[in-house]
C-alpha cells in the first residue's frame, strides 16, 4: 500500500492510503470464502458455488463491503506503525473509491502540553470578613424560621406571604396560570419575572389589578425575550410575619446559652462557611493562572466527547434519559445541535483543565496509591445507611478508578496551592 500523510489540523493526521491491487485480490478471496458458508446459491450445495457464480448471485458491491470490512482495519493498523503515530483513539475512515481502493483516515494525536513557569507563580487568597450586617440576617431569618405567619387586612407589603389567582401571556400567549397560588414578595425577586413582586405591592384583598412586565433578554423561550408581558392578578390573601421576639429566652428555645453566646456562634459558623469557600475559591484562582500561563492543543475529539459528557450528565438530572432533555429543548425552542453548541464552551475548558492537571501531575509526580482510595471509600460509607451496599458498589473497579482520578486531580490542586502560596516545601529544601 501507497500512504501519504497530511497534518490538517492541530493534534490531527490524515492518511491517504493506496491499497494496493494484489492486496485487494487477497482479502477479495478470504471474503470469497466467508461468504460461501453462508450463502444458499440456487444449483449449489452451500459452500461449493465458485467465486464468479456467487460475485454474480450477491453483486460485486457485496463482495468488496465484505472484503473491506476486515482490510480496513488492517491496512490502518499497518499504517500507524509504520509512520510510527501515536494515535490517542478510533479515527474515522472514509472509503473515497473502489477502482482502485483508496482510504482516506482521519487520526486523532495525543494532545500538546507545554506548561509555563507555574512554579514561580505567587498568589493569595482575599482576607475572610464577617460582617455585623450578615450576622443580624442570620438571625433573622432563624427568627422567621421559628414564626407564624398571621392574616393582615392591609395592601401587600413587601416580605409578606400572600396567595393570589395570577393570569400572564406574552402577545396572547398564556405563559403563566395559577389559583390560589402563594407567593412570598420578596423585593427585587426575580422570580417568576423580573419586576413581579413590585406589581404586587401596594394590591388590595379581592381587587383586580393589571400591570406589565418585559420579559428577560436571556428568557428560556427566545421567542418571548425582550417583549412585554401583561399580568392580571387577584389577591385572596394576605399574611405577615410574626416572629418571635429577639431576646435569651429565643437563643435557649433553639439551644444557646443566651443571646450574645448565640450571636457569637453564628459569627463563628458564618466564618468557617466564608473561609471555606474562600479555599475553594483560591483553589479555582490558583487552577486558571496555571492555565493562562499554559499552552494546550488537542484533536477535536477531545472536545466532542467532553460534550457528549455534559449531554450525558443533563439527561440524567432532568430524568426520562433522551426524551427528558428533548422535552426541555423542545420547551426553550432549541434543537440538541444548538444546545450542544451552547456546551462547547463549557466542554472546552473542563478537557483544557484536564490535561493542564494531568501535564502537571507528571511534573510534580503526584501519585494516589491503592490506601488513598481505601481511606476515602471508608469515609464516604462511614454512616452510609446500607454501609454493606454501598461498600460492593463502591468496591466495584470502575468506581474506585474515578475515586482514585478525583483524589489525583484534588491533589495535584493542592501542590499547585502550596506552590502558589509560597509553601512549596520542596522548593524550601532545594534553597537550604
Amino acid at each position: 500500500m501507497k500512504i501519504t500523510t497530511e497534518k490538517t489540523e492541530i493534534c490531527q493526521l490524515t492518511l491517504n492510503i493506496d491499497v494496493e491491487e494484489s492486496e485487494l485480490e487477497e482479502s477479495l478471496n478470504e471474503a470469497y470464502h466467508r461468504l460461501v458458508k453462508k450463502v444458499s446459491v440456487p444449483g449449489f450445495r452451500k459452500g461449493k458455488a465458485p467465486r464468479a457464480i456467487l460475485e454474480q448471485h450477491l453483486g460485486k458491491s457485496t463482495l468488496l463491503e465484505e472484503a473491506l470490512e476486515y482490510l480496513v482495519p488492517q491496512l490502518y493498523k499497518q499504517a500507524i506503525e509504520s509512520e510510527k503515530i501515536d494515535a490517542i483513539d478510533q479515527p474515522e475512515i472514509d472509503i473515497i473509491q473502489t477502482e482502485p481502493v483508496v482510504l482516506k483516515a482521519v487520526i486523532p494525536l495525543r494532545p500538546v502540553v507545554k506548561l509555563g513557569n507555574y512554579r514561580e507563580l505567587r498568589l493569595q487568597p482575599e482576607p475572610v470578613e464577617v460582617s455585623g450586617e450578615e450576622v443580624e440576617a442570620a438571625i433573622i431569618q432563624l427568627q422567621q424560621e421559628r414564626g407564624t405567619w398571621v392574616p393582615v387586612e392591609r395592601p401587600v407589603q413587601f416580605d409578606d406571604l400572600i396567595t393570589l389567582n395570577i393570569e400572564a401571556d406574552v402577545e396572547g400567549t398564556p405563559i403563566l396560570k395559577h389559583k390560589d397560588m402563594v407567593f412570598e414578595v420578596i423585593k427585587d425577586l426575580p422570580y417568576p419575572l423580573p419586576g413581579f413582586s413590585e406589581g404586587l405591592k401596594g394590591m388590595e384583598k379581592n381587587k383586580e389589578k393589571t400591570f406589565s412586565l418585559l420579559m428577560p433578554n436571556d428568557h428560556r423561550i427566545t421567542g418571548f425575550a425582550g417583549k412585554e408581558c401583561f399580568c392580571k392578578a387577584v389577591v385572596t390573601e394576605i399574611k405577615e410575619m410574626n416572629a418571635p421576639q429577639l431576646d435569651d429566652d429565643f437563643a435557649k428555645s433553639i439551644g444557646w446559652e443566651d443571646l450574645a453566646s448565640m450571636r457569637e456562634q453564628i459569627s463563628a459558623n458564618l466564618r468557617a462557611k466564608a473561609e471555606e469557600k474562600n479555599r475553594t475559591e483560591f483553589r479555582q484562582k490558583v487552577l486558571d493562572a496555571v492555565t493562562d500561563l499554559s499552552e494546550v492543543d488537542y484533536p477535536p475529539i477531545l472536545l466532542d466527547r467532553g460534550i457528549d459528557h455534559l449531554v450525558a450528565d443533563e439527561m440524567s438530572s432532568f430524568g426520562g434519559g433522551i426524551k427528558g432533555l428533548e422535552d426541555y429543548l423542545k420547551m426553550t425552542g432549541k434543537t440538541m445541535e444548538e444546545h450542544r453548541e451552547e456546551l462547547r464552551p463549557i466542554a472546552k475548558q473542563r478537557v483544557v483543565y484536564s490535561l493542564v492537571m494531568g501535564k502537571v501531575a507528571a511534573e510534580e509526580k503526584i501519585e494516589i496509591d491503592a490506601s488513598e482510595v481505601d481511606n476515602k471509600v471508608g469515609e464516604i460509607t462511614r454512616d452510609a445507611q446500607e454501609k454493606e451496599k454501598m461498600e460492593k458498589f463502591l468496591s466495584l473497579p470502575q468506581i474506585r478508578e474515578s475515586i482514585g482520578q478525583s483524589l489525583h486531580t484534588q491533589k495535584t490542586i493542592d501542590r499547585l496551592v502550596q506552590i502558589a502560596s509560597g509553601n512549596d516545601e520542596r522548593k524550601i529544601k532545594e534553597d537550604e
